[in-house]
């Protein structure tokens, strides 16, 4: 039969043997039901069998030793004390192994080419998963604007808030802006009862979201209290300077070309500017420019300003987000 053809010389397939000297690090290594072995072998193509306190690795030479190198460093990190969620096994899966780090001042991190990044804020420390998003925060640290261009699931807007918190705690910045214009997304929300805060905080609950997984509940209800945290529609930032701030714009698609002007002249001494948007995800009028387009288009040669992007590939939600966005962007080139 032709599918033969595709089933590799039973010569090439092999086995390797790990041996972990402490059960119960194992059994944290394995997951529950030994769900983080079955991720391994289903990413890698590999058939992990458990024998005590052993570990054997079956299959070709090249995924048998990514498996082998992804076990090793997953138990290095147990073996330092840290947690191990499904997060960080597809981020093994993705980067490749690194060198767990010991306690290390998280600004300083930034400073030289390293093997791994990392953003500690008040309730967990955060890892970038993509090569991509490594490259995004350490841009979020090293420029005084940066420009976070892709589409959802990437993390665009969640490491930029962590990356202000983190400045926020350790004392670079004096306070967090985090904004979005608010734009209806293609359905009519009709009137809203409440004040003005209650009419707005349905457009801007993503940040809340992000920021409550940063920050615990009470410490952030009273830094918004204090207005060390503001939350708040773009339509609020005409006629301010921001200064010390860490800024976030998000949905950053949805602003029309003077909106994003007047937001991005609101940069003042001390702060910094975070912009993130999806090109794909224009919910402005029909004929009403993006300012996010705009500002790209613009801006680009200006050496201080960093434009990252990401792809489909980028994506750290649930797998099918990355398989519909690719879904959806081949029935565009189409």
């Amino acid at each position: 039969m032709a599918t033969g053809a595709l089933t590799p010389p039973a010569d090439t397939i092999t086995e390797a043997v790990l041996e972990f000297p402490d059960n119960r690090l194992l059994i944290d290594l394995c997951g529950e039901y030994d769900r983080n072995l079955t991720t391994i072998e289903d990413k890698l193509s590999v058939q992990i069998l458990r024998r005590g306190n052993r570990l054997a690795v079956i299959g070709e030479e090249a995924p048998r030793q990514d498996a082998l190198e992804v076990l090793r460093s997953l138990y290095s990190r147990l073996e330092a004390g840290r947690s191990l969620d499904p997060g960080d096994i597809d981020r093994e899966l993705r980067m490749g192994p690194n060198p767990v780090p010991g306690p290390v001042d998280q600004i300083e991190l930034f400073k030289g080419e390293i093997a791994r990044v990392e953003v500690k804020t008040r309730k967990k420390l955060v890892e970038p998963r993509t090569e991509a998003q490594k490259a995004y925060v350490k841009s979020l640290f090293d420029h005084e604007m940066a420009f976070g261009i892709g589409p959802a699931g990437t993390g665009k807007t969640y490491l930029a808030v962590a990356v202000g918190v983190n400045m926020l705690i350790n004392g670079h910045v004096d306070k967090i802006i985090l904004s979005r214009p608010a734009v209806e997304a293609g359905e009519k929300l009709g009137y809203l009862p409440g004040d003005m805060k209650d009419k707005v905080d349905p457009y801007m609950q993503p940040l809340y979201d992000a920021l409550n997984d940063f920050l615990p509940g009470k410490q952030a209800a009273k830094m918004m209290e204090e207005k060390v945290i503001e939350i708040a529609p773009l339509a609020f930032m005409r006629g301010r300077t921001l200064s010390n701030a860490f800024v976030v714009l998000d949905e950053a698609q949805n602003a029309t070309t003077m909106q994003m002007k007047m937001f991005l002249t609101r940069l003042g001494q001390g702060s910094r500017m975070v912009i993130t948007g999806d090109r794909t995800q224009i919910d402005l009028p029909r004929g009403v420019n993006s300012g996010l387009w705009e500002a790209e288009r613009l801006l680009k040669h200006i050496p201080k300003i960093s434009f990252n992007y990401f792809t489909s590939k980028d994506v750290v939600r649930h797998p099918l987000v990355a398989a519909i966005i690719e879904a959806y962007e081949a029935d565009a080139e189409a």
